[in-house]
């Protein structure tokens, strides 16, 4: 068994630069709240991403690889991390973790859900630990010409924590073409509504998981969010998904 802490003491030898790590990372919650999902512009650096990509050989840091066609998921496929962690995806997933947790525990006051969150990452793996989500879930995905990732969502277990982030680490238009990120959003009684999000890389984007709330004239309401990558029309394309909760 793992526990938050071990997996954060085992990965802290090597750090992101400070300016990535500082505790006001600044994120434009207003954008996040009103559309679900916001962008981190050059969250990740060339050689950060470069380094990040070059780990998908290395079966040995993976607990599982998922093969999309296996499963009708897409085409393409993608490994879970193991713990502990590469230092740089744990880092991400315990700094980006306070900045979003105000926004998590509004939007389920809001949809009139119980679950509030902890202030710090260490504190909900432990709840999601002790309910037998112990799996990591951050992974990085690989996608070649002609693959794309069917429309999903992530959740693993009872609990999900309601925000997470994909970073691409490839170069759009040098590293590949297509493959642009997805999001879907479905409204009551009404047909979906798709966004492509414009990505750079080392660009990241923050999204929900699930469903958000959104203000009606009625009241609050939930929407159900979707997320997926379209067809890669040529090269490689890796992307680094950094999920809060683990998996049963």
């Amino acid at each position: 068994m793992f526990s938050s802490t071990s997996c954060a003491t085992a990965t802290a030898t090597a750090a992101l630069p400070a300016s990535r790590l500082r505790a006001d990372l600044p994120i434009d919650t207003d954008t996040l709240v009103t559309q679900g999902r916001v962008v981190l512009p050059a969250l990740l650096g060339a050689a950060e991403c470069e380094a990040v990509a070059g780990l998908y050989p290395q079966t040995d840091r993976f607990r599982s690889r998922v093969v999309m066609a296996r499963h009708g998921f897409g085409r393409g496929q993608y490994q879970y991390f193991n713990y502990p962690l590469p230092a740089l995806v744990q880092q991400l997933r315990s700094s980006l973790y306070p900045r979003l947790v105000e926004v998590a525990n509004r939007w389920n006051e809001a949809m009139g859900i119980a679950a509030r969150y902890p202030p710090e990452h260490a504190l909900f793996l432990a709840r999601c630990h002790a309910a037998g989500q112990k799996r990591p879930t951050p992974l990085l995905l690989q996608y070649a010409e002609g693959d794309y990732n069917c429309l999903h969502q992530d959740l693993y277990g009872e609990h999900v924590f309601p925000l997470q982030v994909a970073v691409l680490l490839s170069r759009p238009g040098d590293d590949f073409t297509g493959g642009e990120f997805v999001l879907t959003e479905q409204r009551p009684r009404m047909q979906s509504r798709p966004e492509v999000i414009p990505l750079m890389q080392g660009d990241a984007v923050v999204f929900a998981v699930h469903h958000r709330p959104v203000q009606g004239s009625r009241g609050t309401y939930r929407v159900n969010m979707r997320h997926g990558v379209s067809t890669v029309r040529s090269g490689q394309r890796h992307t680094l998904g950094v999920i809060f909760h683990d998996a049963q």
